[in-house]
């Protein structure tokens, strides 16, 4: 039952064909606690699917839609979850995510589900989280969007979450705005859910070819990452970097294989190549232009580089994603 004067918040999830199933769980488990918890039901919640057919996860298990999301009636917020090469299967579903924009519907997207949320033309100018693994193919397809690397972004009535446990901190946030910082508290215990984090938390990003993360390295090597990452498309030379960290370039090397296992050398190049997968999976540009986004000056270039690193060619590897679904965090 619920409280007096207080009415559920309607939560939809449109499903999309290959959508990560742990979105949908992470989204939905504390919203149920959270019920269980007050004896209220103070959040109420629709699958949705484009059409009235069965959507298939990524983990190949199979949701039933309550209801398409033509007919999902009165939503008070709406998340999209899809892998990011996601289409539309009716031509009818952006014009409604805009009439619900219109209405006053928050609109969200989780992992590749921004994707299909700015193709249907309702995140310009708007900040959205971006999961690390799909960073460079949705900052080449949507440049009007600014890309956050924070676990959670909610701008205006935008709210992204970037991976499934970002997901399942988003809900918290619903859940202490809308029942109080005690019920959020035990939310996260009853999932033994050891901390939640701020919206500005960032994403925990995996050094290439290293067992840490970047924010556990030293303050000076986060700082030859940070260089490296912007300048993907121009590429430095080492001794730059070390200039600019003011230090020799003998230092530079050492200190940089000792905190990672290779060389800055490998190591930018192996940042180059992943981000050129990124878009090879993710985006339909051609090779010549994702070459150049990586700074190689020909293609086959790339290529080269790209095989040696990945095992296949870049077409390869669309091709054998394609035959194979994408991967989804």
């Amino acid at each position: 039952m619920n409280a007096p004067g207080i009415q559920p918040l309607t939560l939809g999830f449109l499903m999309f064909p290959g959508f990560p199933m742990a979105c949908l769980t992470q989204a939905i488990e504390p919203l149920r606690a959270a019920n269980e918890i007050t004896g209220r039901r103070a959040f109420r919640w629709l699958l949705l699917g484009e059409t009235s057919d069965p959507v298939r996860s990524s983990a190949e298990v199979i949701f039933m839609p309550d209801r398409r999301l033509d007919r999902a009636g009165d939503l008070d917020q709406l998340y999209l979850l899809a892998p990011p090469d996601a289409g539309f299967a009716s031509p009818r579903t952006p014009a409604t995510i805009r009439r619900l924009d219109r209405e006053g519907v928050v609109l969200g997207g989780f992992s590749g589900g921004v994707f299909p949320l700015a193709r249907a033309g309702v995140m310009g100018g708007h900040r959205a989280s971006v999961h690390w693994c799909y960073d460079s193919a949705f900052k080449a397809e949507f440049p009007a969007v600014t890309a956050e690397a924070a676990v959670i972004t909610r701008d205006r009535r935008r709210f992204t979450a970037a991976g499934a446990g970002a997901v399942f901190d988003l809900m918290l946030r619903l859940v202490e705005e809308r029942l109080g910082p005690q019920v959020m508290t035990e939310v996260a215990c009853w999932f033994q859910h050891p901390s939640v984090r701020e919206d500005h938390a960032r994403q925990k990003v995996p050094v290439q070819g290293a067992p840490a993360t970047a924010d556990a390295l030293p303050r000076a090597i986060r700082e030859a990452l940070r260089l490296f990452d912007a300048h993907v498309d121009e590429p430095l030379r080492i001794p730059q970097v070390a200039e600019a960290l003011d230090m020799s370039p003998r230092h530079f090397e050492r200190l940089f294989k000792r905190e990672t296992g290779q060389s800055p050398l490998r190591y930018y190049r192996q940042l180059r190549l992943t981000k050129a997968r990124q878009r090879v999976l993710y985006s339909d540009e051609s090779l010549t232009e994702i070459a150049a986004s990586v700074g190689y000056p020909r293609a086959d270039l790339m290529a080269r580089d790209y095989a040696a690193v990945f095992g296949l060619s870049p077409r390869d590897d669309r091709k054998a994603l394609a035959s194979r679904g994408l991967m989804t965090p």
